[in-house]
Formats: C-alpha cells, structure tokens, sequence
C-alpha cells in the first residue's frame, strides 16, 4: 500500500495521535495473516497513528514488510521446525514492550498465538489495562491434529482452548473479530456460557483485497505461453504455502482424475516451504501426474498478480483456511473458484455464482466441477465477471475502515470512564501515569512465571523433539487430508 497516499477524510478524529500497540504472530513471510496486518499497519500509519508494532524476530524475510518505525520491537523466539517462516516467542515480561508510566491508548492483537497470549496473560493483571481489540485469524487447533498423534492432539485443543476461554473473556477485551462462520463457531467452544460472553464482542472482519494490483487485466499471454508452450491445456491454480495441512493430497488426486478423463490441463502451483523436506515431501506427491504440473515457488506483487490473472481456474483444496485470502485475489483477478466447502471459503465464494463449493470428501465431485467449467467457456467467463465483481465490494480500504471505526467506539468508552478510574488511582494514592503498583508487578512476575510454566509443559518439548515430530509429518502427509477432515467432523 502507497504510504504517500492521503489520509482518509472519514478516518476517525479521536484515533489520530493515538499509541496503539499492535502485536502480530507474523509480519514478513508470505501468509495471508502477515498480509492483511501489514496493510492495516501502513493504514494506520498513514493516518496519524503512533502506532507500535510487536512481532516476532524473521530472519529470512522473502517479501517487504511494512515500513518500520524507530519504536517498533522484534521479539526473540524459536522457529517452528516444519515451518520455519513461524516463530514462537520466548516469555517476556510486559514493560519489554511498554512502559509502565506511558502505557498505550489501545492494543491490537492479531491472530494471538505466542505473543498475544502473554500480552493478554499479563495485560489482565493490570488494575486498568488499555482497551484491547483481538483479531483471531489463525485456528490454532486444526494445527494441532496435524502436528500431534491423536492423544496429543486432544490435549493440545484442550488446553488451546482453555487457555483461549480464560483469555479472550477479560472485560478489558472491548471486540473480537473473527473472519467466518466456522471460527465463531470454534469460539462459541470456548466458554460454557457464550451467549452472555463472548457473543456480545465477536464481530466478524473479512479481509480485504487489492483490487488495483490483483485484476484481469494483468493476464499474461506470454506467461500462459511459457507455463503452457504448445497451448497444451487449461491452466490450474493453487497458491499456497506448501504444507501438509494445505490438502495437496486432495489436488494431487484431482490432478490425477483430470489425467483419467482426458482433459488437457496445466496445474500451476505458487508457494514454497523454508524446510526443504516438507517442499520435497510435497512435491513427490504429484510424481504420477508430474509433467502436468509446474512449481514456481514464492510469489510476490507483480509476479503473483500475472501468475492470478493468467490462470482459467483456481482451485482451493485446504479445509483449514479461517478466511482463504488466496481466494479473494483470485477472484478479484477475474478468476473463478472451486474450493472444498469448509472454513473461510465457505463465507467468500458464492456457490453457482463467482465458483463452486464442494463437500470437503468428494474428490470426484470436485473433478467433475473442474472439468465442466474448463470445457465451457461461457460458464467461465459468466463466474469471472461475477467473482471480480465480488471482490471489488472487499477493498482494503473498507475493511480497515471498520477496524479504525471499532478502535475509536472503544477509545471513546474507555475516555467515558477516565474521570471516575483517575479519580479511583488519585485516591490508592498513585495518578494514571506512575506506573504500576507493587500489587501489579507482583501478579506480573506470576504471570511471567506461569508463561515459563507452560514452555516447560508445551513447548520445550516440540522444541527437543522438532526433527522427529518433522519426520513424522512427512511419513503422514498422504494422510493427513483425511486427519484433518475427521478432526473437522
């Protein structure tokens, strides 16, 4: 996004010159969590925000991230051994990313995992924290049944969402966002009284799109030339990180049916994997229908919208995805979509309309799909032009518009109730901007101490045992497309 831009007349007054601290699991590698803060970052930014941004230390940062600030901090952490571009954050003590005596005006969390956990965790240990608005992007426990054997698994949704209950319920927590059906769902999970709890502060957020780089009129006729030299066929696409939650299984299959039935096709698959064996495990998958199919690895700006808008169809074979922001590029290159009807697709493609949904079991459903709309050129062409016209509702602009809109109701109740709460630390004998009382350090370093608990507990031993966990991914990923659909059921 162009930071030179001008500011958005109907951006909210009261946000402007505001500190907001915003914590993120990703900022940097190619995810589509990473994308969408960092548009929301350079939103902010762009209007007069003091903003502050916390996320974890990146080594290898394949694509630009937003542009820094002298106050933003990067965390240290440990990178996840089957995927290295995630890193989760060593335990930290809260005055690592703020002072006690200038505490932010508001904190935004996106996508909480091991950062924004401990943010929360000793964020509600405060006498008058900051209001604090969540953006829960990632499904941490669809992960899990990937990651674990069955009776790991079960533990790690348990204590997921447990810890998630305990959470996201504090009063400090003014909204909750969550980007489709399914993920309301989950949360609705984890509390024994949602209807007076966590309802009232769930609102859901779609991510946006940018309709000006992601468009039609960016198909290449000489990259459809390279990818398919002799016109060898309809061209397939998946944009994706290579993983084995990802359902490569499912496409492979697929590719394999289309093979069977005689139609002419090239599948076209973007994304990449920092650990080489996952990429390769990957990849061997397709050996049967191998000189179909063509890796180009990461994409990024330019590169990924030709890759887009020169495609005839995109399919989207993962059942974990809490939005599917590949989806809403691909239509908004004028590309329709056949996806399996599960999590955040479910929400965006419109089913007959800009694509298909299919039942996430039905290989054979699903080729027979793709196969209709490649050989009929006027159903393709009438979804295209309904799948961009979808997309250019879902602009950025508009969905940042309701997070600044949101930001400000709470800043305007947290200053409704600024007189009595100074009125309140006048009379303990301490004014809002002396820092935090004995009592708060103490519940604090609990905090803290409780944090490095659960690393002995939880993490260190994925840490011991990240080579062996990664073997055994790699042995299960031709199964792991049916894991996680049972999981799912």
């Amino acid at each position: 996004m162009d930071t030179s831009s001008p500011q958005s007349d109907d951006f909210p007054s009261i946000l402007k010159g505001k500190r907001i601290l915003l914590t993120t699991e990703s900022l940097g590698p190619v995810n589509g969590v990473s994308r969408t803060t960092s548009n929301l970052i350079e939103y902010l930014r762009r209007n007069g925000v003091d903003l502050v941004v916390v996320a974890p230390q990146f080594q290898h940062q394949p694509a630009p991230s937003p542009s820094p600030s002298d106050n933003d901090i990067r965390l240290p952490g440990y990178p996840l051994p089957y995927n290295p571009d995630l890193t989760l954050v060593y335990p930290f003590h809260l005055q690592s990313i703020y002072s006690p005596t200038l505490p932010p005006d508001l904190i935004y969390i996106a996508s909480p995992a091991s950062l924004g956990f401990q943010t929360l965790l000793q964020t509600r240990q405060l006498h008058s924290p900051p209001p604090i608005l969540l953006n829960y992007q990632t499904d941490l426990t669809s992960y899990s049944s990937v990651i674990f054997p069955a009776p790991l698994a079960h533990f790690a949704t348990w204590l997921l969402s447990t810890v998630e209950g305990y959470l996201f319920l504090h009063p400090s927590i003014h909204i909750i966002f969550y980007p489709c059906t399914a993920v309301l769902t989950y949360l609705k999970t984890t509390t024994t009284n949602p209807t007076t709890t966590l309802l009232p502060k769930a609102h859901r957020l779609a991510r946006g799109v940018n309709t000006t780089l992601f468009h039609p009129s960016h198909r290449s006729p000489s990259l459809r030339a390279l990818l398919s030299p002799k016109n060898e066929g309809f061209i397939l696409l998946t944009v994706c990180r290579l993983a084995p939650e990802k359902g490569f299984e499912f496409l492979a299959s697929i590719a394999q049916r289309l093979l069977a039935s005689k139609i002419p096709f090239k599948l076209v698959i973007v994304g990449g994997n920092r650990n080489p064996d996952v990429e390769t495990s990957i990849r061997r998958l397709f050996d049967p229908v191998k000189d179909h199919v063509i890796f180009l690895g990461f994409l990024t700006g330019e590169d990924l919208a030709r890759a887009y808008a020169s495609a005839d169809l995109f399919l989207h074979c993962s059942i974990t995805e809490t939005f599917g922001l590949v989806v809403l590029e691909a239509m908004a290159s004028g590309v329709p979509v056949i996806a399996r009807d599960a999590g955040g697709p479910s929400d965006i493609v419109r089913n007959q309309e800009t694509g298909y949904l299919v039942p996430p079991d039905e290989e054979g459903v699903f080729a027979a799909l793709v196969a209709e709309v490649c050989r009929d050129e006027r159903l393709r062409g009438r979804l295209a032009v309904r799948a961009r016209a979808y997309a250019e509702e879902m602009t950025w602009e508009n969905i940042h518009r309701r997070v600044a809109g949101r930001m400000a109701d709470a800043l305007v109740e947290r200053e409704g109730d600024l007189s009595s709460e100074t009125a309140l630390l006048e009379g303990n004998g301490r004014g809002s901007g002396s820092g935090w009382s004995v009592l708060e350090k103490v519940r604090l370093g609990v905090a803290v101490g409780v944090v490095h608990l659960m690393w002995l507990v939880a993490v260190v031993p994925l840490i011991v045992h990240g080579e062996r966990i990664v073997s055994r991914i790699l042995r299960r990923i031709p199964l792991v497309g049916k894991l996680v659909s049972r999981g799912r059921s």
